[in-house]
């Protein structure tokens, strides 16, 4: 890794918080029986950072009783505290000996799908000084881009014309950005305005939505989405049924055959409390070979019939373009996986999909999930060892001997 430290910035108010922040600050918020730094600490865990740098202000002394020294987390915490008055590029100034040659900087109010070795492959491909993480969205974004992914506008007014993603945090720094600054005394927003108009940074694209615990309905969200959920994501034809020849889609509820060994696991995996949903290719629809009419009612039939084995399909999401279409939706891009996720809150890096396909792999790798691979394992052999599936079985059967690890 190119570095095991964060940064994160800690010492605002929270005044959008109301009076949750009157004797509380921002990142010791409540999020499901843990402040909600505590679910960036583990994030940041999970991802090999093990030594962090809190920037503290309003009621530090709070985050500081709770936290320590970090040990009892399994990591290394050191505080640079300042008053509540200081602006954001103070607060890194003041801890910049603190700091390592590259360092990762956080918000205390932000959560999205984080993996450090994606954000440094992409620093490293551009070799800048800065990569912040974007969010692209239609409107209220402060950044835009060029077709190389290099930020040429950083307008934290987000009035300018052309912006088209939202820097959400999670971003990683040289050193050397403190070259940028005029005085300590500033908004970071500047530092990073100088950066980009010297050509010194570039984006990582974070597809997932994000969250945050900036006011008291974000807050509501986010607890949404870091609360637990027992929820599998699961591909149809080869999976849960027989496939059709190659070439040739189910097109009629006779030829939909259950694969018996999966749906005895699903049976299984009912009854410890899971939950599933389907995430399936239907290129037939695009092909003009069947109408989606038809793909929608054997789902029901499916749905029906999993249900009478005590087996709960939430929702099942097709895609029906052409495989010529390029579109967002069809894996192995990971586009149903987002919206499975906006929709029922689901945090991807803590799901599983599963899948016989190797593009189900990439997808969920696309995506952030982690699979299953149901087939012949010899058939990964050309996919790069990170995007492999954590488990492969020859059936769905071999996962009950690994339902602690889900």
């Amino acid at each position: 890794m190119l570095t095991s430290q964060a940064v994160i910035l800690c010492g605002g108010r929270g005044t959008r918080l109301g009076s949750i922040t009157d004797s509380v600050p921002k990142p010791m918020v409540e999020v499901n029986g843990r402040p909600f730094l505590a679910w960036l600490l583990d994030q940041l865990k999970e991802n090999g950072v093990r030594e962090i740098v809190l920037l503290t202000g309003y009621l530090g002394h709070i985050v500081e009783e709770y936290f320590g020294d970090g040990s009892k987390f399994g990591m290394k915490i050191h505080y640079s505290r300042g008053p509540l008055e200081w602006d954001t590029g103070r607060r890194l100034w003041e801890a910049r000996d603190l700091l390592d040659d590259h360092f990762l900087l956080l918000y205390s109010d932000n959560y999205a799908s984080f993996f450090a070795r994606r954000l440094e492959q992409t620093f490293e491909k551009h070799a800048l000084l800065a990569c912040l993480s974007v969010h692209p969205r239609p409107a209220k974004n402060n950044v835009r881009l060029s077709a190389e992914g290099v930020v040429l506008e950083y307008d934290s007014t987000r009035r300018a014309p052309g912006l088209e993603a939202i820097e959400i945090g999670y971003a990683l720094f040289s050193k050397k950005i403190f070259d940028y600054y005029e005085h300590p005394d500033c908004n970071f927003n500047v530092v990073i305005r100088k950066l980009v108009e010297a050509g010194q940074v570039c984006a990582h694209l974070v597809r997932g939505d994000y969250y945050s615990v900036s006011d008291q309905e974000r807050l509501k969200i986010t607890r949404q989405y870091l609360s637990p959920k027992k929820i599998l994501l699961i591909d149809r034809d080869g999976t849960i049924n027989r496939k059709a020849p190659r070439g040739e889609y189910i097109s009629r509820w006779e030829d939909f055959e259950f694969i018996p060994d999966t749906v005895e696991a699903l049976k299984a995996l009912a009854k410890l409390g899971y939950q599933f949903i389907v995430i399936s290719n239907q290129a037939g629809v695009g092909r003009v070979i069947l109408p989606e009419s038809q793909v929608w009612d054997i789902d029901r039939r499916m749905v029906d019939s999993l249900a009478a084995n005590g087996i709960t399909i939430l929702r099942s999401y097709y895609c029906f373009h052409h495989w010529t279409d390029g579109c967002f939706c069809r894996k192995p891009n990971p586009g149903l996986f987002f919206q499975a996720s906006r929709d029922f809150r689901l945090r991807l890096p803590a799901t599983w999909y599963i899948g016989d396909d190797p593009r189900d792999c990439l997808a969920a790798y696309e995506a952030g999930c982690k699979s299953i691979y149901i087939g012949d394992s010899s058939d990964l052999h050309e996919l790069p060892p990170e995007k492999m599936p954590q488990f492969s079985f020859e059936s769905l059967s071999g996962i009950l001997k690994h339902t602690g690890d889900l």
